[in-house]
């Protein structure tokens, strides 16, 4: 969706987004042409003009703040690829199950961490104003909010509560039995719908940085970082899909696929988590 619109003071703004949804304005203000990303605006990542006049900033804003979740992605990131490869491990080799399901439990926390931590951020964005310099933040903070029309806090909460099922998905295995049923219902289940809840955020956030439906813009360092972690989520699909145990049994092979498209999920999200970690940094440079 691409349109020229008239603003409520008369002045003439060009918009585009996903419709609904609006993602991008461009207008001109105070004789500068303001470029306004509904991305950079929530994470606090274009402050040239806040810096400008000396504003202050919302801690979950900071480059700092910024950081340090991509960190935390990036290190449930790690435990889960780690997980994977030591299931791909010969059986002769004596490694038992539990360690390698704490490994996976493990991933899980550091990822609700950074999922919240972004959520929260995306919870507490402040509405758009036409001075860029404006970073006034929300009367009252809030723990979830509720902007169905940001594509960027839909995402953000989708990918957080498929965190929390990720967390059920990683315990489960630790403390219920063996058989499919069980499996099933306790293990595969939170995880498919983790797996469902993280596509859907990533590609919430892709258009949300592509401004359409589709894009295809490698040289851009927001672009690099949404693609990567939607490759990463349908990896995490078909892993979740592949780990369901049948009640008569199952290919040998199956499990290590989904094991390899587990680790292929895990190292898309390091990346994203990694980018993310250098574009925090640029942003303090701007």
């Amino acid at each position: 969706m691409k349109a020229t619109l008239l603003h409520s003071t008369g002045l003439r703004m060009h918009v585009a987004g996903p419709g609904p949804f609006i993602t991008r304005r461009s207008y001109g203000y105070a004789g500068r042409r303001i470029v306004w990303k509904a991305r950079q605006h929530r994470k606090g990542l274009a402050r040239a003009a806040r810096a400008l006049e000396n504003a202050p900033v919302p801690f979950w804003q900071t480059q700092g703040y910024n950081w340090w979740t991509g960190g935390l992605f990036a290190l449930g990131s790690l435990l889960f690829l780690l997980g994977s490869l030591l299931s791909l491990l010969p059986a002769d080799l004596g490694l038992a199950a539990t360690p390698i399901n704490v490994v996976f439990f493990m991933g899980s926390i550091p990822f609700t961490l950074a999922g919240y931590l972004q959520h929260f951020q995306a919870a507490n964005a402040s509405a758009f104003t036409l001075d860029p310099s404006d970073t006034a933040a929300p009367r009252r903070i809030a723990l979830i909010g509720w902007h169905p029309q940001s594509p960027g806090w839909l995402s953000t909460f989708c990918q957080f509560v498929g965190t929390v099922a990720f967390n059920f998905n990683t315990f489960d295995p630790l403390v219920v039995g063996d058989g499919w049923e069980v499996q099933d219902l306790a293990v595969w289940l939170p995880g498919m719908i983790g797996s469902v809840l993280f596509l859907a955020s990533g590609y919430l956030a892709f258009v949300e940085t592509a401004h359409r439906y589709w894009s295809w813009r490698p040289r851009q360092l927001d672009w690099q970082i949404v693609f990567v972690n939607l490759l990463g989520c349908f990896a995490f699909m078909a892993a979740s899909t592949l780990a369901y145990v049948p009640r008569g049994g199952e290919a040998w092979w199956i499990p290590d696929l989904a094991n390899i498209l587990l680790g292929l999920g895990a190292f898309g999200f390091f990346l994203g988590a990694a980018l993310m970690m250098r574009e925090s940094a640029a942003a303090a440079k701007s």
